[in-house]
């Protein structure tokens, strides 16, 4: 399932060159306010303080909508700039609540755990440990709350908890996913990546990542365990997720090209 993934994200990250390019242009765009703006404004705290969380959290309101409208293709299909502006109707609840939520985390690591790690105690330490353990899950799990709030659930509590759910239940592949982003935003930093795949390929590989994760549950709905008596006292394993069968119609749909196709499509 991970090949598969690296590949049809590599395939449509290519198809997409340039829509995911102008995404990202607008977000570096957007992360400038935060950056420059509440600088020019130190003289006066509060506007220095509005401008920066105004700033802020634009900029999430921005990737939620950058989620929404990047769903259509992870779904083999396209959007254009009247769909993202109309996704930005739709995404500000979502964007605002992820904000907040980053907003929050990023006070404990800054706040929080510089105090209990001053305590000098086992006590505090203790303290310091849980937080930093709770958040390392937060980040795990919230990673796909764009996606699954442009899937799934619309209500934002509901939303959450399905988040945490995939990752109790998909922990490995939470992690690869995280790592994953980690390595793109790392090359990021040359220039010839400046721009793609940028936060808007990062969100592509999420959504297209728990796009595939749900066929799993489809196939175990269409497949469950017997749930007898014997099966609990024997401690039956898990079931094996098929993923060749059920990715079957997703290898078709993807399809497999040449290096000439990439370079000149037209030609093929």
């Amino acid at each position: 399932m991970i090949g598969f993934l690296l590949k049809k994200n590599f395939f449509d990250t290519w198809d997409n060159f340039f829509k995911i390019a102008i995404i990202n242009m607008g977000f570096l765009a957007s992360a400038a306010f935060p950056v420059f703006v509440p600088g020019l404004l130190v003289s006066v705290p509060a506007l220095d303080l509005l401008a920066l969380l105004v700033g802020f959290l634009w900029c999430f309101v921005y990737l939620s909508a950058a989620a929404l409208s990047l769903r259509r293709v992870s779904d083999y299909g396209n959007f254009g700039f009247a769909d993202f502006l109309e996704n930005l109707k739709a995404a500000w609840p979502a964007g605002l609540v992820l904000g907040a939520i980053v907003f929050a985390l990023y006070m404990l690591s800054t706040i929080a755990i510089p105090f209990y790690l001053g305590m000098k105690s086992a006590i505090g330490l203790l303290f310091a440990a849980f937080i930093f353990w709770t958040m390392v899950m937060a980040v795990l799990a919230l990673q796909f709350f764009f996606a699954l709030r442009a899937r799934l659930e619309s209500r934002m509590i509901k939303a959450i908890k399905k988040c945490f759910l995939v990752f109790f239940d998909n922990p490995a592949f939470c992690v690869f996913s995280l790592f994953h982003n980690l390595f793109l935003l790392a090359i990021c930093m040359f220039p010839v990546f400046l721009f793609v795949p940028g936060p808007a390929g990062m969100l592509l590989f999420l959504d297209e990542g728990l796009r595939l994760r749900l066929l799993k549950y489809d196939w175990l709905e269409s497949n469950p365990v017997p749930e007898n008596r014997k099966a609990v006292i024997r401690k039956v394993p898990p079931q094996k997720i098929p993923w060749d069968a059920i990715l079957i119609d997703e290898r078709e749909k993807t399809g497999s090209r040449s290096l000439k196709n990439f370079i000149f499509p037209w030609k093929d």
